[in-house]
């Protein structure tokens, strides 16, 4: 098992820390102890987490940051400085049916869900490499390892957010860098992002509470997992596609997978890439 990373005394960055799950994990991070830099589109989100990390006594600052925007991400992490851990976390979901999404929400959906992993990686990953050490955080999805109805846009920047994790890991245990990453691959999560969703059996593939979720990235960034798959039976779809493909079709419809977003409402503002209602 690959290193860990100590929280206590470490500066970790996340982005998309100031609502859901990003600012979940930013406050779990400094009560063990780091500071934390929370990057957010939303400029008075991630200033409302930094002053609540504040008050409780640990260190924060913020930054308003759009990850799709090379330049700022460039400008904004030569203000950061280094940093021990990088969560990429920021992600978009429009929810919408192919021929229903816009060109535009398609867009974001790629831009925020893949292309700032790239972004904003290469702007620290120098640094971690150059010392030795550090831990790189995908929050990637369930549906990057099993495609899912009416998230054509989302599941396909999953599965490259998940593969964009595979490949940087093979490529760092290559060079011998002391460098982690850690792939997040969670279940719907009760963050507001999928309003509306609904599980068929909630004993195996419940609804994750974001607390629970932050707590578990926190704790396999310390210890040094490399992978995190919420709920474990996730981590069986995939091998699912072993079968004929009317066999995994079959599972898929008896599991609701596919149905899952037939109530979906979106959330309005930032967070999706269309908003609804």
């Amino acid at each position: 098992m690959a290193k860990g990373t100590r929280l206590s005394g470490s500066t970790l960055l996340i982005t998309g820390g100031g609502s859901g799950l990003g600012r979940r994990m930013a406050l779990g991070a400094a009560r063990r102890g780091s500071r934390v830099l929370v990057w957010d589109v939303d400029a008075a989100a991630g200033a409302a987490v930094r002053d609540e990390i504040r008050a409780a006594g640990g260190q924060a600052e913020a930054q308003a940051v759009d990850v799709t925007d090379r330049e700022a991400v460039r400008a904004a992490a030569a203000q950061a400085g280094p940093v021990d851990v990088l969560v990429n976390n920021a992600g978009v979901v429009s929810g919408r049916r192919l021929l229903d999404a816009t060109e535009e929400a398609i867009e974001r959906t790629m831009n925020v869900n893949v292309l700032a992993l790239y972004w904003v990686t290469r702007a620290f990953l120098g640094g971690m490499v150059q010392r030795g050490h550090g831990t790189v955080v995908t929050i990637a999805s369930a549906a990057g390892m099993v495609g899912v109805a009416r998230q054509t846009d989302y599941s396909a920047s999953k599965f490259a957010a998940f593969g964009f994790n595979e490949s940087l890991r093979a490529e760092l245990r290559a060079d011998h860098t002391g460098v982690n990453t850690l792939v997040v691959c969670p279940y719907y999560i009760n963050t507001g992002m999928f309003d509306g969703v609904q599980t068929r059996w909630p004993r195996i593939l419940p609804i994750l509470g974001e607390e629970d979720v932050a707590a578990a990235v926190l704790d396999a960034i310390e210890a040094g997992r490399r992978k995190l798959v919420l709920p474990p039976l996730v981590n069986l779809l995939p091998v699912l596609r072993v079968l004929p493909v009317s066999v995994f079709d079959r599972v898929m419809d008896v599991l609701g997978v596919n149905r899952t977003m037939d109530h979906f409402t979106g959330r309005k503002g930032s967070r999706t890439g269309e908003p609804l209602g």
